[in-house]
């Protein structure tokens, strides 16, 4: 979710995000795992396991392909990131991420200056297509952290708040949330990804946007964290649920 966030929409089908920082001084660990399902049928599991200290944020996060899709192809990504969180905002400094996708392995990783980041493990651009430059990315956080940013538990007035602008080192994409809607204890809303940059003109003319749906669950104390997100893909409808 980390890269892989932005590309289940091509790989898994899937994509997301949220919050705000805990007061400076405040502790806080997250955990969770969640099941992917596409047409009812398990494709995939996702868990990260994330910290806030204070205004420093550090998360590791892990993807792979299980039941049947895992049978036809071995797919894992495992990423960490970490940074802070200043005036609201999270500020990544660090992102790492190793892939094995069944047909081939890489690794990237990005540092951020001033909030640009910086590509510390070069691939070669050369007549690449929609290249984005890092360099112009100022501002933008990594998929993990805007993963970690969503998943993790948050006071319910934080709910389906959300609007960020991903940079997974090769294509820019926006996420955001809205609209929320209380019945009973169930809180949900509604949600929007989009493809902004660095995408193949086949992918941008197959699709741009995709609509989802997050549900809230209580979590004790005036929190509420994400349960399940719905969303249509590709390949039919898909359910991330909470384990």
């Amino acid at each position: 979710m980390f890269r892989s966030i932005s590309r289940l929409a091509g790989l898994l089908g899937l994509c997301v995000t949220l919050a705000a920082p805990a007061p400076a001084g405040a502790q806080q660990r997250d955990q969770g795992t969640f099941e992917l399902a596409i047409r009812g049928i398990t494709a995939g599991r996702l868990s990260f396991d994330g910290k806030i200290d204070g205004k420093s944020y550090a998360v590791v996060g892990k993807l792979h392909s299980s039941g049947i899709l895992a049978m036809l192809r071995k797919i894992r990504f495992d990423a960490a990131a970490s940074g802070r969180l200043r005036s609201g905002a999270w500020r990544p400094l660090r992102y790492e991420e190793v892939a094995d996708t069944g047909r081939r392995q890489s690794r990237s990783r990005l540092e951020y200056v001033d909030g640009v980041p910086r590509e510390m493990l070069k691939a070669s651009r050369a007549g690449v297509p929609n290249y984005v430059d890092p360099a112009t990315q100022g501002g933008t956080v990594d998929p993990l952290t805007a993963l970690f940013a969503m998943l993790r538990t948050v006071k319910v007035a934080e709910a389906c708040k959300l609007k960020l602008v991903m940079f997974d080192g090769a294509r820019r994409s926006q996420i955001s949330l809205s609209a929320a809607e209380v019945t009973g204890e169930v809180m949900s809303c509604s949600g929007d990804y989009r493809r902004l940059k660095g995408f193949s003109e086949a992918e941008m003319a197959e699709k741009r946007r995709f609509a989802f749906r997050v549900t809230y669950e209580p979590a004790g104390d005036g929190m509420v964290r994400i349960s399940q997100i719905a969303l249509e893909t590709l390949y039919g409808r898909a359910l991330l649920t909470r384990q």
